[in-house]
């Protein structure tokens, strides 16, 4: 991320520290003497790489994940409505993932439920609180099941959910836009099993959201364009994508949390990362920032030859003669040339 910037490094983390903790644009380009254009360059740039550090890093199965939860908010942008799916890891407060959409349908909730499949482990015991949006069930469904060969010899495998998975659904009954009765139900999965995962995340004692939503709270406070009333309306999915991975990803490496560094779990700065098993110290955010992503991995692009208006694979189709077709015959080469030019004169 640092690659190519003219100005200090010291500089530049200082200010992505601003950004993450929801410092106004505003107020840093008086206060460094930047100019906007380049302070918005650099939150763009370093929200797509906190991004890419949560796929290298999160999303590759190592979390045993026994309870977490998922929601979605609101976001305001011009002449749009957003809509953001995030979710966390109950037991590590990790944050596991988000997506952006224009509409808040099935296809919203399918996203974020493959970036939380992609990063906890297979096949295990795992709870899931959702609000009452009926997408989630369904969505969990597709997400978390297996390939199983029942059969011996040819044939498609069978897709089966994980046997252990459960899902509680929290609906809450507002009056006069407040919350006065909640219900909690077991829409998937027996509720001996559920109440048994719920006592292994530490720190929760029902099924209840409100941990996902004291980190949307997070979310409302650090990044201008979810406030409820606001100047800063989004022009472009993109920011909010970014801007979210760059306040949850410190938070994740960077930044200890309080109920995790407690004497419950260890009793000394515990971050979310260190309390899943992803690191064994607390990053800093010029870490974080220098982290190296490995490239995609290159494929040997497919060879083809062209042939009319497609592509041919087969490099043995002989090629098509270029140029116009002959008129003429093809002259013997055996029999002698015939002279050209005007036959000489013989004195």
């Amino acid at each position: 991320m640092l690659e190519g910037l003219r100005r200090p490094t010291e500089l530049v983390v200082i200010v992505v520290i601003l950004l993450a903790y929801g410092c106004p644009l505003q107020a840093i380009v008086p206060a460094y003497g930047l100019d906007e254009r380049t302070v918005a360059a650099w939150q763009k740039r370093a929200g797509k790489h906190c991004h890419q550090v949560h796929h290298a890093i999160v999303e590759q199965g190592k979390i045993n994940a026994h309870h977490m939860q998922a929601a979605e908010i609101r976001a305001k942008g011009r002449n749009m409505i957003a809509w953001m799916g995030m979710a966390i890891a109950a037991s590590t407060r990790m944050f596991l993932g988000g997506v952006v959409s224009i509409r808040r349908d099935r296809e919203l909730a399918d996203r974020l439920l493959q970036q939380v499949r992609a990063c906890c482990q297979r096949v295990q015991a795992l709870l899931v609180c959702t609000d009452a949006w009926n997408a989630y069930p369904r969505s969990i469904l597709r997400a978390f099941r297996e390939k199983v060969k029942k059969t011996a010899g040819r044939g498609r495998t069978c897709l089966e959910v994980w046997p252990e998975l459960c899902l509680a659904t929290v609906i809450k009954h507002p009056k006069k836009k407040r919350v006065v009765e909640i219900t909690r139900k077991i829409t998937l999965g027996p509720l001996e099993k559920a109440q048994e995962l719920l006592k292994m995340s530490k720190g929760c004692q029902e099924f209840t959201t409100s941990l996902i939503e004291r980190f949307t709270g997070t979310m409302r406070e650090r990044l201008a364009s979810l406030t409820r009333k606001c100047r800063h309306a989004v022009h472009r999915l993109e920011t909010l994508e970014t801007g979210m991975y760059l306040i949850g990803s410190p938070s994740n490496f960077c930044w200890p949390h309080h109920e995790v560094s407690t004497a419950k779990y260890d009793g000394c700065p515990f971050t979310p990362a260190m309390a899943a098993g992803l690191t064994d110290h607390i990053w800093t955010v010029l870490e974080l920032l220098s982290y190296q992503i490995a490239p995609a991995p290159w494929v040997e692009p497919k060879r083809t030859r062209r042939c009319g208006t497609g592509a041919v694979s087969d490099l043995s189709i002989p090629k098509r003669p270029r140029g116009r077709p002959r008129i003429h015959p093809v002259p013997d080469p055996t029999l002698p040339k015939r002279p050209r030019g005007r036959p000489r004169k013989i004195a």
